[in-house]
């Protein structure tokens, strides 16, 4: 089976499968998204969504972010992780947007991708499911399971990324990123895949399948 026909079948099982797929993050408009991303690295989607209910509530714009005492902020977010580096990214992204876009979250790849600490990752999210520009979003689990299933050989995010954009239709991409996730959390785990309740065992190239407890 060719990778384009593989991908589309995958699509269409797991879709069945998990048919509400989409960003498990809590927010309201483009830049809770994109400060709750950043927040995202490294940490579950449930402890940010606990940090941003109060985070979004003191900060209600780019200006606010970007006016933040870095050490406040820091403690604020310190229980995602990461905390200093995570708050020292917030701060000059909120500058950015708040200088260069007038406090609005700019709404492409090249100029979200010029913010700093923003990456391919986080303005995909961002493109996906704000602006509604499909994008490929590659977290660990899709660099899991994207290996895993057979898709791509590569490790590197960028060229993850790359690779599954040639097999997965334009508009299917951002859910497919979705989809990959959900079972990624649920079934295809890191350490003790439930391959024995897959829906897409039959096509996955996974060598080391477990069986049924």
């Amino acid at each position: 089976m060719k990778l384009k026909d593989r991908a589309k079948k995958i699509y269409g099982l797991l879709l069945a499968e998990y048919p509400g797929a989409k960003t498990e993050l809590d927010f309201s408009n483009p830049l809770q998204l994109l400060v709750a991303t950043i927040l995202s690295a490294q940490c579950t989607d449930k402890r940010v969504n606990i940090v941003t209910a109060r985070l979004f509530k003191k900060y209600g714009s780019a200006a606010a972010f970007a006016k933040a005492d870095t050490g406040t902020l820091e403690q604020e977010i310190r229980s995602t992780g990461f905390f200093r580096n995570k708050a020292r990214n917030i701060i000059a992204c909120c500058k950015e947007i708040d200088r260069k876009y007038g406090g609005k979250v700019p709404s492409s790849m090249d100029e979200l991708t010029g913010l700093p600490g923003i990456g391919r990752k986080t303005a995909n999210v961002i493109l996906g499911n704000v602006f509604g520009i499909p994008g490929i979003v590659v977290d660990t689990h899709v660099i899991r399971l994207s290996g895993r299933i057979g898709l791509t050989e590569e490790t590197d995010p960028v060229k993850i990324e790359f690779d599954l954009m040639k097999i997965v239709g334009r508009n299917d991409r951002t859910m497919f990123s979705h989809l990959l996730v959900f079972h990624g959390r649920s079934i295809c785990k890191a350490r003790n895949p439930a391959c024995y309740m897959c829906k897409i065992e039959k096509i996955c190239s996974y060598t080391r399948k477990t069986k049924t407890p």
